[in-house]
């Protein structure tokens, strides 16, 4: 064994340890080098062969001559005298290029499958469309899309970050976090709160409006202890905690129950729910609360009503207690059915839906005033405050009802797409 050689192998056996990568690896990819400098050479084989004597380390390119079935018929020593300076300059760049590759592929590595862990990194750079974070080996993009609105993130800063996605890519992993996923509030209470690291509290849901508000609900698997408690902490130093990190965000913490009134009734904290009733087959609950509590429980633009109706999964309809016994005062009147139609003459008259003559505008403000005469069961109405198309002028905003104004107007919010608004404040969590 030469010289050279020994060093070429001592060589290749240290970076295959300090890389991480098989020195087999190595010779394969070598090879391969070898023979595409080797057909670049005048007068090469079309077909050849480079081996390596993993004992020697001695180099031997084989030309060889295939048949139409593509077997070896003959095959000779074509080893270009000056095939070691090639082989040199060939080597180093071969390996440059695997030690490339492995770096990557263990940097891949070491984050694939940690989507949902919390990482934290320091802001290198941020524009429009995305923000870098150096988490030390790699960097991490932080999307616009997953960024808190309002939220700004200075150069240098450190921040935590949830991981939503590995993506392995010709430069490296790409690796996108995101600030505004519900998983985060999640995993910082798993840093600040011992309980829920070790299994005896979970956190059985979570909803969230980043930079604005979150509900989490919490269950214990011991029955000594307080899953709210064990959350909030000491005078709520670990809440305080979490809510220092997303920079003010509100966190309310409540208990989760299997009982969905109980559950309901909780989600709509800090409002004082009366009473809570199921329809399974439209998965709507409806929640009757005081005249006083009905915007406490819609919340501020109906925030409150909003992350209920995610974190218990239903679809949530508030109404005051004025409202709901209007509205069970009204399912044992009768109404009369007709439209408001023009006659020939151009006049609006109120036609029965059952058939009969008409009445016209004039006889019914008389019943209006109470004289006798007004179709049974019926509730009169003027021209321009009937229903839907019945109405001449199109309007579909007044009703037979609107004489009788409610002092609170209910809402109801889907747990998909929630729409309710009040503008009244939240009372304290």
């Amino acid at each position: 064994m030469s010289k050279t050689n020994f060093e070429f192998l001592d060589a290749l056996g240290q970076i295959a340890r300090d890389k991480g990568i098989s020195v087999e690896t190595l010779f394969d990819a070598l090879a391969n080098a070898l023979v595409a400098a080797y057909k670049r050479r005048p007068g090469a084989a079309e077909e050849a062969v480079v081996t390596i004597d993993p004992e020697s380390g001695e180099i031997r390119v084989y030309g060889q001559e295939l048949d139409e079935d593509g077997t070896v018929i003959r095959e000779w020593d074509d080893t270009p005298n000056d095939f070691g300076r090639i082989a040199a300059q060939t080597a180093k760049q071969v390996i440059l290029q695997r030690i490339r590759e492995a770096e990557r592929d263990l940097k891949y590595e070491e984050y694939a499958g940690r989507e949902g862990d919390i990482v934290t990194g320091i802001v290198q750079q941020t524009d429009n469309r995305y923000t870098l974070l150096d988490l030390g080996k790699v960097e991490a993009l932080l999307p616009q899309a997953e960024q808190v609105p309002y939220e700004r993130y200075e150069h240098g800063a450190r921040l935590k970050a949830y991981i939503v996605e590995v993506r392995k890519t010709t430069k490296g992993p790409q690796i996108v976090v995101s600030r505004s996923h519900p998983g985060l509030v999640k995993r910082l209470f798993e840093l600040e709160v011992p309980e829920i690291s070790s299994g005896v509290v979970e956190i059985k849901a979570a909803a969230r409006e980043p930079g604005h508000r979150t509900k989490i609900a919490v269950w214990s698997n011991d029955p000594n202890v307080d899953p709210v408690g064990a959350c909030v902490g000491a005078r709520g130093s670990r809440v305080r905690m979490v809510t220092n990190e997303l920079r003010g965000e509100r966190i309310d913490v409540v208990p989760f129950s299997d009982d969905p009134v109980e559950f309901i009734q909780a989600a709509l904290q800090p409002a004082r729910v009366r009473e809570v009733r199921l329809d399974d087959e439209t998965g709507t609950a409806t929640v009757v609360v005081s005249d006083y509590q009905l915007s406490l429980a819609i919340g501020k633009e109906g925030q409150n009503a909003r992350l209920s109706a995610r974190l218990s999964g239903w679809r949530v309809d508030i109404k005051s207690e004025t409202q709901l016994a209007e509205e069970e005062s009204r399912y044992g009147e009768e109404w009369a059915e007709g439209e408001w139609v023009e006659n020939e003459a151009g006049e609006m008259v109120w036609q029965p839906a059952e058939g009969g003559e008409a009445v016209s505008a004039t006889e019914w403000s008389r019943v209006v005033a109470g004289d006798d005469g007004a179709p049974a069961g019926s509730d009169p109405q003027k021209p321009d405050e009937t229903v839907g198309d019945a109405s001449p002028t199109g309007s579909s905003e007044s009703s037979i009802e609107s004489s009788a104004a409610s002092p609170a107007e209910a809402v109801t919010v889907d747990a998909a797409a929630p729409e309710a608004k009040d503008d009244a404040e939240e009372g304290p969590a």
